[in-house]
C-alpha cells in the first residue's frame, strides 16, 4: 500500500441527535444497540455512510432504518474525528440534530437497534462510543439557536399559554433557577411575535390563563432574519 492509498482507509459515519419536546421536558431519542461493539448500550441513532452515498442522504436513511422516523429536518452540527473513537478502526463522524414534537412521530426500532426510546436529556447516563460528547455539542447548538430564532411553532399546541411557552424555553436552556416570569413575558410580548386570543384555558383548577398563538408572518420573518433573545 502506498502512502497516498493509506489516506483512503478511513470510514465515515453519521450520528443523529433528535431532541423532542413532550410534557414540558426536553428529551433525546436513543437506541439500544443489538450488535457489537457496545452491544446492549444506549447510543445515538448512527451508522456508517455507504461509499456511493452523500452525507445528508445517509443521515436520513440511518435515522429511518434504526428508529422509523421519516421526513425529519436534519442540520449538520460538527465533525468528530478522534483517532481512537471507534474500536474497529478510524471512523470520522458527522453529527446532525433536530428538534421535533414527540407526539407527531411513532418510533419503530429496526436493524441493529434492539429498542428505541425517548430519554430525558438531564438523565442521560454513559452512552456508547463518544456519544455523550456528541450529545453535549448538539445541545449547545440548540441552546444557541433558541436565542437567535423562535421555537414553538411546531412544538406547542396551536393555542398555548405564556407559561407553556416559558416551559419550552426552560426545557432547552435549563437555567439553574428557571427563567424570571416577568422578564420572560416582557421580552416575548415586546417582540410582537404572539397574537393574544379572546379565549382562556378551559377545565383547569386554577385561574384560567390567556391563550396565545404565533403570528405566522412575524414568526417566519424571525426565522429568516433571527433575533437576540437574552433574558
Amino acid at each position: 500500500m502506498s502512502e497516498v492509498e493509506s489516506f483512503f482507509k478511513s470510514a465515515f459515519s453519521v450520528d443523529n441527535v433528535i431532541f423532542g419536546f413532550d410534557e414540558g421536558d426536553l428529551k433525546v431519542l436513543l437506541i439500544q444497540r443489538g450488535a457489537a461493539p457496545y452491544k446492549g448500550k444506549w447510543a445515538l441513532p448512527g451508522d456508517l455512510v455507504y461509499p456511493n452515498e452523500d452525507l445528508d442522504t445517509a443521515a436520513a436513511r440511518v435515522l429511518e432504518q434504526l428508529t422509523g422516523l421519516r421526513n425529519v429536518y436534519l442540520e449538520q452540527v460538527k465533525t468528530f474525528g478522534a483517532v481512537d473513537r471507534h474500536p474497529l478502526g478510524r471512523v470520522i463522524t458527522i453529527a446532525y440534530y433536530s428538534l421535533i414534537k414527540i407526539s407527531d412521530y411513532a418510533v419503530t426500532p429496526a436493524s441493529f437497534a434492539q429498542s428505541a426510546k425517548w430519554h430525558s436529556v438531564s438523565k442521560v447516563s454513559e452512552l456508547a462510543f463518544d456519544h455523550n460528547e456528541i450529545l453535549d455539542s448538539c445541545l449547545k447548538r440548540l441552546k444557541r439557536k433558541v436565542r437567535m430564532s423562535p421555537v414553538g411553532f411546531e412544538l406547542l399546541p396551536p393555542k398555548f399559554t405564556l407559561t407553556e411557552l416559558q416551559h419550552l424555553y426552560e426545557s432547552v436552556l435549563n437555567p439553574v433557577n428557571g427563567l424570571d416570569k416577568r422578564n420572560f413575558r416582557k421580552k416575548i410580548l415586546s417582540m410582537n411575535l404572539l397574537v393574544e386570543l379572546t379565549e382562556s384555558q378551559a377545565g383547569v383548577a386554577h385561574r384560567p390563563a390567556k391563550l396565545y398563538q404565533f403570528d405566522q408572518d412575524k414568526y417566519e420573518e424571525f426565522v429568516a432574519e433571527g433575533f437576540s433573545f437574552d433574558i
